[in-house]
């Protein structure tokens, strides 16, 4: 019987199935947050019940806004402002073929990212210790991600000018959201534009594990973002773009 029930049953909802080997990989992913989590500030949720539910099935939900793409190529993905690893490392997990980027402003936190990810044996991952509004100008991660995502960092309008200078021309930036998406999304129409983004798509998260209004928004890059953006550290949240 899997030590996993509640993540075997979310996934098997949406189609995917995890082998012996990837569930191993998640029950020592969840140890080692819990270990770390004793002396350094990784998560509010230590219930490994809830570590099950609302980290590992919730990242992994992202996958309903692949479902029309290539999971077995080199899937190039950055997780911006990562925290303990969520979305990025249960995608890795899921999508071994992926090549994923890991990108955290807190030490402590990518200390913990750089343990685990040689724990858990994933390859193809680097930990990056920095802040996106500097990282997405540079020309070795500018519009260069098939799939960008961010989970639980900033409002919709912050995380577009974060997340789709990273994102190359024909890619996706995915954001999990709960509550009221609609306000959400209508805010962030004006700098999803600018930025580049368009056909946005709200895809609801339906799995009876999960059952507190969850989306995911899911934006495609049309366009080069305009060369300015983002702009310095700290102006995209202090100074949402708006119309």
């Amino acid at each position: 019987m899997s030590t996993l029930p509640r993540l075997v049953e979310g996934l098997a909802a949406l189609d995917f199935h995890l082998s012996s080997a990837q569930l191993a990989t998640f029950e020592t992913y969840r140890q080692e947050l819990l270990r770390w989590n004793q002396h350094t500030n990784l998560t509010a949720i230590i219930d490994p019940v809830e570590i099950e539910v609302r980290h590992f099935l919730d990242s992994l939900t992202i996958l309903q806004a692949l479902r029309d793409t290539n999971y077995h190529n080199e899937m190039r993905i950055i997780d911006v402002g990562t925290g303990a690893g969520f979305p990025g490392i249960p995608l890795k997990v899921v999508l071994n073929n992926a090549r994923l980027v890991l990108l955290e402003a807190t030490e402590k936190k990518a200390a913990f990212l750089s343990h685990v990810i040689e724990v858990l044996g994933l390859g193809n991952t680097t930990v990056l210790h920095g802040r996106a509004e500097k990282l997405a100008h540079d020309p070795a991660h500018r519009e260069a991600y098939d799939v960008v995502v961010s989970r639980a960092v900033a409002p919709l309008t912050t995380l577009a000018e974060f997340c789709l200078p990273f994102t190359s021309v024909g890619g996706r930036f995915i954001a999990p959201k709960k509550g009221d998406v609609g306000t959400e999304t209508a805010a962030a129409h004006y700098a999803i534009d600018l930025l580049g983004g368009g056909n946005l798509q709200l895809i609801e998260v339906r799995l009876p594990q999960l059952t507190d209004g969850r989306t995911l928004v899911s934006v495609t890059k049309l366009a080069t973002s305009p060369g300015r953006y983002p702009r310095r550290d700290g102006m995209p949240a202090k100074r949402p773009l708006e119309a």
